[in-house]
């Protein structure tokens, strides 16, 4: 008990001061403006550059639906309890229909009985966005109590599973299975890359698996494709979101844009938020790596 609060007013501390010296880049912040002028929803977006410290922001603390970017505290959830050794990351786990979420996932393909790692389940879960091996996930890690108190610990006070969490109903129906600030995402995936969330082996596996990401249509189509980039982005019908942290030759950045309320529900590729995300991802690299010439292929939108 005594480590859990020497964690938690560390991490809460440091939230706090880094909250009160942060410069603004003013210049950035003029450009972001810019960008989502006349944008038909709400939109957050939080940048830091993780080399000077400047960030630039817009409603950064102001609460949206993570969709699946709460596959990232529900990753940490699961390598808590390995580290505590409540699980084993090489267990091999049974199959069970009843956890199927229905779509498209890979797990969900399995029949009842099979056998499959949770090492595996993890890395579905954050590479292809699983469903299925997230609500497997979010059983495992204690259920979304757990995760939301683990979160709690390392000083994230709006980051939170809402979906089969005790009560969490009302937080549901306004955010869905899960919120969150710009800012916090990217401080999450911060601490992820500084290998500071649960330990510093743990944090690496997991900065791996964010790595790996098979939707590549939104931010990371906008990044080159031999710069390793951590992400995890969400989706829901009037929700676009996506958290990024670029390992760039020039000095590492971190940003995350999330929206809401958006009058384009549509499931296209033109969908108004998931532009706006290009448009910021691209926007971003040009700012922090400005000698670049890389464009992206033309014809590439095929592939996406």
């Amino acid at each position: 008990m005594k480590k859990f609060y020497a964690i938690f007013l560390s991490c809460l501390l440091s939230l706090t001061a880094f909250a009160q010296t942060e410069k603004v880049d003013t210049k950035l912040n003029k450009m972001i403006a810019d960008l989502t002028k006349g944008f038909n929803g709400d939109v957050g977006i939080y940048v830091k550059s993780l080399k000077t410290g400047k960030i630039a922001a817009l409603n950064a603390d102001t609460i949206f639906p993570t969709a699946s970017m709460i596959k990232v505290p529900i990753t940490c959830g699961i390598f808590d309890k390995i580290e505590k050794g409540e699980l084993d990351y090489k267990a091999q786990l049974t199959y069970k229909d009843s956890l199927l979420y229905a779509g498209e996932d890979i797990l969900g393909s399995f029949k009842n009985g099979e056998k499959i790692w949770l090492a595996k389940v993890l890395m579905l879960m954050i590479t292809t966005s699983d469903n299925t091996a997230s609500l497997w996930c979010q059983s495992l890690a204690g259920t979304g109590t757990a995760i939301n108190q683990l979160m709690e610990q390392y000083g994230l006070q709006h980051t939170r599973v809402n979906s089969r969490t005790p009560n969490r109903q009302a937080n549901q129906r306004k955010y869905g299975w899960g919120q969150t600030t710009p800012r916090e995402m990217a401080t999450l995936l911060t601490l992820i890359r500084d290998g500071k969330m649960i330990s510093p082996a743990a944090s690496e596996r997991i900065y791996r698996n964010l790595i790996r990401i098979y939707f590549d249509k939104e931010a990371l189509s906008e990044i080159p494709p031999y710069v390793q980039v951590a992400s995890k982005s969400g989706a829901v019908n009037a929700s676009r979101s996506e958290v990024v942290l670029v390992n760039a030759p020039h000095g590492d950045y971190v940003f995350c844009i999330t929206t809401k309320n958006q009058k384009d529900t549509r499931w296209q590729y033109d969908n108004e938020g998931e532009v706006l995300v290009r448009k910021l991802s691209k926007m971003l690299w040009n700012y922090f790596e400005p000698k670049s010439n890389w464009e992206p292929a033309k014809g590439m939108e095929k592939y996406h």
